[in-house]
């Protein structure tokens, strides 16, 4: 197959020199492991310390990575990217809250989101995190099928109220709705809760998405178990597929409490489970949409090869390939000039709030091999193609 990601020009078309000379420079600083570990440390200090250095963050690594800090400040980005064929999923990155407002103030936050999606073009999924509307503590609590108190069952009956209230808003505007995954030992209570909106919403068409995280090993038969359930109930099911985002807390975990680990063995085992989980997909298409959250260029290739093989248009309205904002652009933006549905998960939040968010994309990037010297190849090349 022809190579699709190497034209920077469409790539970085969006991109001013000053912001393209802004993500030469973080990307250089994300590839040096030990900076990272003493700038994560250090920011993290200094917001817990109020002093004042959002200003700069917000001036380097927040501007890169999200939208803004409100949906009405990501609109010019959202307006942008659009123009390119990249549509957006705006995401309230704002993660780890136990107290109940702000968990209800999450909730209001997408709601209002629901009623941007409806109004833009640009915007065709709406999305949420499960720890965003309820407590880590109480959805592991009941994971793990242990007894609730009495105010344990009225919060819960809030999270799901939580739930169903999100899930109607979107059936009633008739928009996508994505709900992230979580860590292992609290997913099976997400995934069931998840599993009745889809069977309460998702009759006539799928509104809808759970979160595969196809670094564990168990997941295609979760999925199997899923789609025989929802054909013998009549509903259908959206997935988004990634790879996921917890695995040295997953490993560390299982070897401190002396279980298997669900993570793959191998980086190779976690392509080969993403890409059969993929294949599996687009054989039910009719009953399954996916939302293929990927940056890795193999696996794009591969959907976009089963597409041609299937016959399947680059703009079916069941696949999605989707990336993340500030991440991936030789990715999206050439998909897109092909025809193929493509969105960019658009963080959004106070700059304080959605730190944790911001250091786990740092993180991220240093530890997985070749992305950010894939990255920074990529600036470079445009960088010297500007020049000429």
């Amino acid at each position: 197959m022809n190579s699709i990601f190497e034209n920077t020009a469409t790539a970085f078309a969006l991109k001013k020199d000053a912001e393209l000379e802004r993500a030469y420079f973080l990307f250089k600083m994300i590839a040096n492991e030990p900076l990272v570990r003493i700038g994560t440390a250090m920011t993290n200090f200094a917001i817990k310390a109020h002093l004042p250095v959002e200003g700069l963050i917000r001036a380097t690594v927040f501007d890169h990575f999200c939208g803004g800090i409100n949906e009405k400040d990501c609109m010019p980005v959202v307006d942008k990217m659009y123009t390119k064929g990249v549509s957006s999923v705006l995401d309230y990155s704002v993660e780890g809250k136990d107290d109940e407002d702000p968990l209800d103030n999450a909730l209001e936050t997408i709601l209002n989101v629901l009623d941007f999606v409806k109004e833009k073009d640009g915007i065709p999924f709406a999305v949420f995190k499960p720890t965003g509307y309820g407590r880590f503590a109480l959805f592991q609590k009941i994971n793990e099928g242990k007894g609730l108190t009495d105010s344990e069952k009225e919060e819960w009956a809030r999270v799901v109220a939580r739930f169903d209230k999100t899930c109607k808003k979107a059936y009633d505007l008739d928009v996508a709705l994505l709900i992230d995954g979580e860590e292992s030992w609290i997913q099976d209570a997400a995934d069931s809760l998840v599993e009745d909106m889809m069977r309460k919403y998702n009759k006539e068409k799928i509104v809808v998405y759970n979160t595969l995280q196809l670094y564990r090993w168990d997941r295609l038969e979760y999925l199997k178990g899923l789609l025989e359930k929802a054909k013998l109930e009549s509903f259908k099911v959206g997935m988004k597929v990634v790879r996921g985002a917890y695995m040295e807390k997953e490993n560390n975990r299982a070897q401190e409490k002396g279980y298997k680990s669900p993570i793959c063995i191998s980086k190779q085992a976690t392509d080969k489970n993403f890409d059969t989980v993929v294949s599996f997909m687009v054989d039910n298409l009719s009953d399954v949409s996916i939302f293929a959250g990927t940056h890795n260029e193999e696996s794009c290739y591969k959907l976009i090869k089963l597409m041609e093989e299937k016959g399947i248009s680059p703009n079916n309205s069941n696949i999605w390939f989707g990336q993340l904002y500030g991440m991936s652009d030789h990715i999206s933006f050439n998909l897109a000039e092909k025809g193929y549905n493509v969105a960019k998960y658009l963080p959004f939040g106070p700059v304080r709030d959605v730190m944790p968010y911001l250091i786990r994309r740092a993180e991220e990037n240093t530890s997985v091999a070749g992305q950010t010297s894939r990255e920074l190849n990529l600036l470079k090349k445009e960088r010297e193609r500007r020049k000429i």
